[in-house]
């Protein structure tokens, strides 16, 4: 807890430290940040609860259509209208066609990372992501980088690292565990088996 606290704290800063800061902007990706981290908790329940345990691609076929209906909804009302009015605009099946692509793919690389890992390892491996976007955006797009968002995701940066080095750890111990516990059945098998033969010489004896 304290170490998602800390990536928290880390992305609050950098956001605070953002040169055109805007409250309304910050509520939506809140919002959005929540809603998210709500559809990864949901597709981990359908990928790893007992009596469920869907895979990656039978699990995109259901949810798949539940999207493509909640984002009509406000595409009809929002979008639609503006690109009603935009005469210039003309659908290229090439692009669109290749955004699906890359949208598919992107959704099964979720699906598959969450059903492997967890849904919280996502959410940690989405503040790697926007790292990304603020080196494309700082490096290629000119856009302006303060001290204070450097500092805060400096901060989130390392909450990161103790929790992959958290990770690994656990998954080290987890292993000499396994390794552990199939050591103590082989010995207790040939225990059994140690005791099988003395009986049976044991038998034969008396005989």
């Amino acid at each position: 807890m304290a170490n998602m606290i800390s990536i928290s704290v880390g992305v609050g800063i950098a956001a605070y430290g953002e040169a055109r800061f805007d409250t309304w902007g910050v509520f939506l990706q809140l919002g959005a940040v929540a809603f998210e981290a709500t559809r990864l908790v949901m597709i981990q329940i359908l990928l790893t609860s007992k009596g469920i345990t869907l895979n990656p691609i039978t699990s995109l076929y259901y949810v798949a259509p539940c999207c493509l209906a909640f984002l009509t909804v406000p595409w009809i009302f929002v979008e639609y209208p503006v690109l009603k009015e935009t005469s210039s605009f003309h659908f290229d099946f090439v692009i669109f066609g290749t955004n699906s692509l890359c949208a598919f793919a992107l959704n099964l690389a979720v699906f598959l990372l969450v059903g492997k890992t967890s849904a919280l390892t996502m959410n940690v491996a989405g503040v790697v992501k926007d790292w990304l976007l603020i080196a494309f955006s700082w490096s290629v797009i000119k856009d302006t980088v303060t001290p204070i968002n450097l500092f805060g995701y400096g901060l989130a940066f390392l909450g990161v690292a103790y929790y992959n080095h958290a990770k690994l750890q656990a998954l080290k111990a987890k292993e000499a565990q396994k390794k552990a516990q199939q050591a103590d059945e082989e010995a207790g098998r040939l225990l059994e088996e140690r005791e099988g033969e003395g009986n049976a010489k044991r038998t034969e004896s008396e005989d």
